[in-house]
């Protein structure tokens, strides 16, 4: 198991955020007054003619999240109306995170985990016990995150600094399948701040910059923010973040070697509006890093990444032609990952298995493109009385990935090969009085190959939705019921299906190609409750609440499977090393089941919140054998309390989150956090943010993040996660 461990680069953070603060200061002195944008919500007036991507219901003011459109939403909808499993974190809330690596930011979402190694700041999600090669889309600004790297820890990761982010919605299960091909676990989506979101309806220009530091690994993110209005139409935004932190410390005091970083990240966006009713997005984000990865306390790698994504996404909708609602996204994302040895290690050749030496400055290289496209348009009409969405498009994802470099190097673990996955569907959502119905029909076809395999299938995926509301009576009349039905459909990956040879450190032993896996088939059944009410205590204030329970059986489940020469069938060739093979195989089915729940009370003096997610499951082989799933998470109880003082500009409050021990992990244990969090909008151009993690110094490790390490193997967890850490911030903005 390698440990990644972070080399200092460049200028000295501590003095370069100084002299930063010190910059703040002096405009705060001499700027004239603005009205600094709110932490709560935006600023200026929205001016995207797209509303169903950014407008919101009416309801109390800053009444709840699951009253906020879903920005993935092809229907307009809420995260309270939506007969489906979504959550949805605003621009308040990120604020509130205080979020240093993307994993902080989904805090408390039902069903939803995240695991990332020393490596902090790539990220692994996990819906509802599902992870890895697309089983989670991992959506930036329209453009899918495919980057995979296989090793012993975090595999399927995306690369985005939570500052450039102004929200994130989460849609859990096959339901999601109008997003792109594979996210039999569900689809996260995360939109980047714009221009319209951050300037003030009167301005011309605009611009913020904030200093932050952090106890536990003494480290400073250091961010500025600059948007210009050319005209009405026209409008434009960048963004840079620079981070930079030593290794924190577990909550037993202990250093945890290799989880210091520095990373540069930005984005560039700007909307044109070519007519009343179109917009055309345009955008750009990306990251670079370089540390060093350490075996055994000893550096080994130099490691240099660097992320692009470029988007481009055109909407078109017309009021008065409600057969129009057309939208166009394109992307490419590419990430490049190189690692250079730093001392000469001892290897196995991955063809021959014989031991090879990998000299110092020997290179390894991963260089994976994805390139897709998505096209839908939304029709609305009735018959007989009944209202219909129809919407229908068609998408296409194609990942290029080339690796290669010294024998016995890592980039041995991720082959390279092509492939392509296009898709189409058309649903339709039905609306009469007090029934909703939402049918839909998915088409999903892929191809993979590499210089000596081939494999491709197709598949077609129903989803089957039926909601009502039966009840008039006052404080029933906010109470929807639900059932769905959805199947969803991924293809197998390149390294699952194409990965040869011999493992090429440590021990040597096969690995064995399988182009004759199958695709997996989610196929989940949901029962949901949707309830909303106002005015229940006092005026103004809203209680939303969702709750659902679901049963996914996922066909041809794919993981690894250790094999044996002198098992009859096998297929385990005698060879070099240890007499075992690997291969990924399919299973008869992976059995999930769980229950989510997400409610928040709002009112103007403060909010309350509680979630919670339960997940069990486990594998079935074709002879009827049951073995535990690996990548189950913690369940989850997460309370949250805010209480707004002094006319809404002070904050404060705190999260409770209880995490039980998945079954059949053989290390992890239950652990309770506790956190706290101030925000204060000191003057119109001066904002405060505290926020404390871990409160009492909990020693925990997040249960996903276990390996084996020694000889025999034994489960070991890759990292433990940080001990208390204190993060103090402030935000100046100003304009004109």
């Amino acid at each position: 198991m390698r440990v990644a461990i972070w080399e200092w680069r460049g200028w000295s953070a501590a003095n370069g955020t100084a002299a930063l603060l010190a910059s703040v200061a002096a405009i705060a002195l001499v700027a004239p007054s603005a009205h600094a944008q709110q932490a709560t919500q935006p600023a200026g007036e929205h001016t995207d003619q797209s509303k169903k991507a950014d407008q919101e219901v009416a309801a109390p003011a800053g009444a709840t999240l699951l009253d906020k459109i879903l920005v993935l939403s092809r229907t307009g909808e809420t995260a309270i109306e939506s007969l489906a499993s979504a959550s949805h974190l605003d621009q308040e809330q990120l604020d509130r995170r205080m979020a240093t690596t993307p994993n902080e930011m989904l805090l408390g979402v039902p069903g939803v985990a995240a695991q990332a190694d020393a490596r902090r700041v790539s990220t692994s999600i996990n819906i509802r016990g599902l992870q890895d090669f697309g089983r989670v889309a991992v959506i930036v600004d329209g453009a899918r995150q495919d980057f995979q790297r296989s090793d012993h820890g975090t595999q399927s990761t995306f690369y985005i600094d939570p500052e450039l982010v102004k929200s994130v919605d989460v849609i859990r299960g096959p339901v999601a399948n109008t997003y792109g091909s594979g996210a039999i676990g569900g689809v996260v989506f995360f939109d980047t701040k714009d221009a319209a979101d951050f300037l003030k309806q009167e301005e011309t220009w605009g611009a913020s910059v904030t200093g932050r530091y952090e106890s536990n690994g003494k480290g400073w993110t250091t961010s500025a923010t600059g948007a210009y209005r050319f005209n009405e139409n026209w409008d434009a935004l960048g963004n840079i973040v620079y981070r930079n932190y030593d290794n924190y410390k577990d909550g037993g005091g202990d250093t945890v070697n290799g989880t210091g970083f520095d990373v540069l990240s930005g984005m560039l966006k700007t909307s044109i509006r070519p007519t009343e009713n179109s917009q055309l997005k345009l955008g750009w984000v990306g990251s670079s890093d370089g540390w060093s990865e350490i075996s055994g306390g000893v550096p080994t790698n130099d490691v240099d990444l660097k992320s692009n994504t470029f988007t481009a996404r055109y909407n078109i909708t017309d009021e008065n032609k409600s057969w129009l609602d057309l939208h166009i996204n394109a992307s490419y994302n590419k990430t490049d990952l190189g690692l250079t040895s730093l001392i000469p290690q001892n290897r196995f050749d991955p063809v021959t298995g014989l031991p090879v030496v990998l000299p110092t400055g020997s290179t390894s290289t991963f260089d994976i493109g994805t390139t897709s496209i998505d096209i839908w348009n939304t029709s609305g009409f009735e018959t007989a009385g009944v209202a219909h969405e129809l919407t229908y498009g068609g998408d296409w994802v194609g990942d290029n990935v080339e690796t290669g470099g010294s024998a016995g190097g890592d980039s041995f673990y991720t082959p390279s090969g092509k492939r392509n996955v296009p898709g189409a569907y058309v649903q339709d959502k039905l609306t009469w009085d007090w029934l909703e119905v939402i049918a839909g029909l998915r088409y999903d076809n892929y191809s993979l190959r590499d210089s000596t395999h081939a494999t491709s299938g197709d598949r077609l995926s129903p989803r089957i939705t039926v909601g009502v509301t039966p009840f008039e009576s006052a404080g029933l009349d906010g109470l929807q019921l639900y059932g769905t039905y959805a199947e969803g459909y991924r293809s197998p990956s390149l390294t699952e299906t194409l990965i040869s040879g011999n493992h090429p450190a440590g021990v040597t032993f096969p690995f064995l190609p399988n182009p004759n896996l199958r695709p997996e088939t989610g196929k989940t059944t949901e029962f949901g409750v949707n309830y909303k009410q106002n005015d229940i205590l006092e005026s103004g204030d809203a209680l939303r609440i969702k709750a659902a329970y679901f049963h996914n059986d996922v066909d041809d489940y794919i993981d690894g499977v250790t094999l044996s020469p002198f098992a009859p069938g096998s297929g385990c060739p005698f060879g070099p090393g240890i007499p075992i093979c690997f291969q990924y195989q399919n299973f008869a089915q992976a059995k999930i089941d769980g229950f989510e729940l997400e409610g928040v009370y709002d009112a103007g003096w403060g909010y309350a919140g509680l979630s919670a997610s339960i997940t069990n499951g486990h594998t079935i082989s074709y002879k009827g054998v049951e073995a535990d799933l690996a990548t189950l998470p913690s369940s989850q109880v997460t309370a949250q309390l805010g209480l707004r003082f002094l006319e809404d500009k002070l904050t404060v409050g705190g999260e409770v989150q209880y995490n039980g021990k998945p079954k059949g992990n053989p290390i992890a244990e239950d652990y309770t956090l506790v956190n706290a969090f101030a925000s204060y909008q000191a003057t119109d151009n001066l904002k405060i943010d505290f926020r404390a993690d871990n409160l009492f110094d909990v020693k925990y490790a997040n249960p996903l993040n276990v390996t084996t390490a020694g000889q025999p193997a034994q489960p070991v967890f890759a990292a433990y996660e940080p001990g208390i850490t204190l993060k103090l911030a402030a935000t100046m903005r100003f304009g004109g």
